[in-house]
């Protein structure tokens, strides 16, 4: 497993990072038990976020008289230094720390810049000077947003979504962070959900020098296949590669990542599964899709009144309503038995 230096910010770690979301879906002895046996593994590159509830709280618990033997990465949602503020504490004090190695502003709409008159980019900045976080990120979904923030000169690192379903584009928004020396943190390595193969979504990673992708894990078993990789890490080979353009050919295009930016319906319609229910009942099935409760959240799209908040908010610009509809037809004919999902 090769080691990855984050642009200027001068923090090497593996090529294998812990992505902290899925955490709160854990009791707090298994989360704990999950990041010290990451450290252990070689893992040192920990992602969280005051938006994952309980997430940075564990990670201060079990990192908590070792704290320079790991790096830090937390984020915020804020919208005006006020709140900026408020979630610098929160997060240090849950997080049992004086400073973050990395504080990123989370899923931005724009490019904040010094004088916009925002004030976002100077909170970033005067936390820098006082100490309370050590480098500048940030984190977009949208491609033009990020692109415009790797050529601004203003972040250390920029977090993005990248698997190999990436397109060219994408691709192309990897090189510009490496000629700029910004640092690429990789999410959704795993599209979400639909990428089930972790040998190739890790090959894929390697062939980038200035990638370090962050896997979201909950389990011990997937934490085990991950840190299986640390000493043993794929790469890109013809059958691999083959992989790869086989499963660009199914997926690429109008498919639903389930970030769930989309979210809150205005019908409590649950988006970010039922724009995708088609893939997911194939790529990971499970009889609890086919369950009376997913019957009733995919009927639920009947009530779509098409008022288009959903599609305004998508970070990959799909047309939503269409793309319900499009699931909530073929969902009908698996379960009334005239289609197999294969």
């Amino acid at each position: 497993m090769k080691t990855i230096t984050l642009g200027s910010t001068g923090i090497s770690t593996p090529q294998n990072a812990f992505g902290a979301l899925p955490l709160q879906r854990c009791s707090e002895q298994e989360a704990v038990a999950l990041l010290r046996k990451a450290y252990e593994g070689g893992m040192t590159f920990f992602d969280t976020a005051r938006a994952y509830s309980n997430s940075e709280e564990r990670l201060g618990i079990a990192f908590k008289g070792m704290r320079e033997k790991v790096f830090i990465a937390s984020k915020t949602q804020a919208k005006t230094p006020e709140a900026f503020w408020a979630d610098l504490e929160q997060s240090l004090s849950l997080l049992q720390t004086d400073y973050l190695d990395l504080y990123q502003l989370h899923c931005v709409p724009q490019c904040y810049r010094p004088g916009d008159g925002t004030g976002m980019y100077e909170c970033l900045v005067e936390a820098k000077r006082q100490g309370k976080i050590r480098h500048i990120g940030i984190t977009a979904h949208l491609i033009a947003v990020a692109e415009e923030i790797a050529e601004s000169g203003l972040y250390e690192t920029l977090q993005f979504p990248l698997s190999y379903l990436a397109s060219k584009r994408e691709e192309d928004l990897v090189r510009t962070c490496e000629k700029n020396n910004v640092g690429f943190i990789a999410m959704k390595g795993l599209a979400g959900g639909l990428i089930t193969n972790s040998q190739a979504a890790m090959a894929y990673m390697t062939q980038f020098d200035n990638v370090v992708p962050i896997w979201g894990i909950q389990r011990m078993h997937e934490l085990d296949e991950w840190l299986s990789y640390m000493s043993d890490t794929p790469t890109i080979t013809p059958e691999i590669q083959a992989f790869f353009e086989e499963e660009r050919s199914a997926l690429q295009g109008d498919f639903c990542r389930g970030c769930g930016y989309c979210m809150p319906c205005t019908v409590d319609i649950p988006i970010n599964n039922c724009a995708r229910m088609s893939l997911m009942i194939r790529r990971a099935p499970s009889d609890a899709w086919l369950s009376e409760e997913w019957q009733e959240n995919m009927a639920r799209i009947e009530e779509c009144t098409e008022c288009g908040s959903c599609k305004e908010r998508c970070p990959y610009e799909l047309d939503v309503p269409a793309l319900l509809r499009k699931n909530w037809e073929d969902y009908q004919k698996i379960v009334a038995g005239e289609i197999e999902p294969v």
